[in-house]
């Protein structure tokens, strides 16, 4: 016996019975964004290892850890992208399209990484992202962040998620902040786990976000980068907050919050969730100005943010969102002059009424057998042609969600009440 081929760990297929609450979820990102004036970019897969390497941090988990990278026949180091921020400024320099100018750009598409695998985390993940290019106050962040509470309140998420806010300053301030770090964690070596002092002095701010809970007393009792922040990143945090708190949003200050990513400055946001066990957060952002710059462009300050798809799919299914209908309609038939009535029928539907979504039955049967299949389909109705219907240039119309009598329409008739229907959904 041949043996079964399995997908790979950590890489999962969307069924057709999942792929609709995907399709919602998409459509509203993509309503959101493209009412905010955003458009979409997209960007390959595979990249230069070495454009991760010099964005993200090489004292980074993602780097060190995580990244699908692998030599290819002209031995170039090549990448499956593990983040997208990169890949767009990389993008945006090789095409001219940074410089001196404001884009607003979005994506949603795939991601990878080698983690190991449990209820929201993947190695091949989603995301959808939005990334500004060319503004530098705190305007542009909290209208991406006000962005980010609509598609959390249209996704019927907005009491499973609360937001974090927080400010990492510039790069000098930072590196005064850096050394009274690890002078603090230096003093408490004794208690620090493996990763934090592998991270001590490569990247001593990533303890800060130890997911280790015997840390956590020691981590609350360390110095606070706020303290040690330059005027003007202050300022900016300052005046985010008034702008979030005159628009009515509600978020809470956390000083640990430094984010994954070596690019981020000033202003770094989250929202998080309870609902989820480990994996609690759901969308991540913030500033990130000298990555152009570093990744051979002319500075450019830049802001984005990104929503794990598969995160925000756990919490809607805890909700049982209403979706739309698989189908419209189901169209059955009893002969051969029928079926063909009917082929020329679903072609002249489809092509009249828009969105309309309507499956012909193939592999002939009874009435009874076909019926069974169009309530299976989960359609909200059959529309039946037999030989009367044939003969007299009509359909019947049964409700399979409703009892309702059976009615009889003409084509246009059919087409105009399934267009009523629709508007209804």
């Amino acid at each position: 016996m041949v043996e079964m081929i399995r997908a790979i760990r950590g890489m999962n297929d969307i069924l057709p019975n999942e792929t609709p609450l995907w399709q919602h979820a998409e459509h509203i990102f993509r309503r959101v964004l493209q009412s905010h004036g955003y458009q979409e970019i997209r960007t390959p897969i595979l990249e230069k290892t070495e454009l991760f390497k010099r964005s993200v941090g090489e004292t980074t988990d993602i780097v060190e850890k995580e990244m699908y990278t692998f030599l290819d026949r002209s031995q170039d180091s090549l990448t499956l992208r593990p983040e997208g921020t990169a890949c767009y400024v990389r993008a945006g320099i090789e095409h001219g399209i940074l410089y001196n100018q404001v884009q607003r750009l979005w994506h949603l598409g795939p991601y990878f990484r080698y983690e190991r695998p449990q209820k929201g985390r993947c190695r091949q993940f989603h995301q959808c992202s939005a990334e500004v290019f060319g503004l530098q106050g705190p305007d542009i962040d909290a209208e991406l962040i006000l962005m980010t509470a609509s598609i959390i309140e249209k996704l019927g998420l907005q009491s499973s998620a609360r937001l974090q806010l927080n400010t990492l300053g510039n790069l000098e301030s930072r590196q005064n902040y850096r050394k009274q770090l690890i002078r603090y964690f230096k003093e408490h070596k004794d208690q620090l786990d493996e990763d934090s002092e592998r991270r001590l002095h490569k990247n001593p701010m990533r303890i800060l976000d130890s997911k280790n809970p015997s840390l956590k007393e020691l981590i609350s009792s360390a110095p606070k980068l706020i303290d040690h922040l330059d005027d003007d990143s202050l300022n900016h945090f300052e005046k985010l907050q008034d702008y979030l708190t005159h628009a009515g949003i509600v978020f809470e200050i956390n000083p640990c919050l430094v984010r994954g990513l070596d690019y981020y400055n000033k202003t770094v946001f989250e929202w998080v969730t309870d609902h989820l066990g480990a994996q609690g957060s759901i969308c991540g952002g913030g500033r990130y100005d000298s990555l152009v710059e570093q990744l051979g462009g002319k500075p450019t300050p830049a802001v984005g943010f990104a929503f794990g798809m598969e995160r925000i799919l756990l919490l809607m299914q805890q909700k049982e969102p209403k979706l739309e209908p698989h189908l419209h309609a189901y169209l059955v038939t009893d002969t051969d002059a029928a079926f063909g009535t009917a082929l020329k029928l679903a072609s002249y539907l489809r092509g009249k009424v828009h969105g309309l979504r309507l499956m012909l039955h193939c592999g002939g049967g009874s009435f009874k057998t076909q019926f069974k299949k169009a309530d299976k389909s989960g359609a909200l109705y059959a529309i039946i042609i037999g030989e009367h219907e044939v003969k007299t240039h009509s359909v019947s119309l049964k409700s399979l969600k409703e009892d309702i009598p059976q009615q009889s329409l003409y084509q246009d008739e059919l087409a105009e009440f399934l267009k009523l229907q629709i508007a209804k959904k």
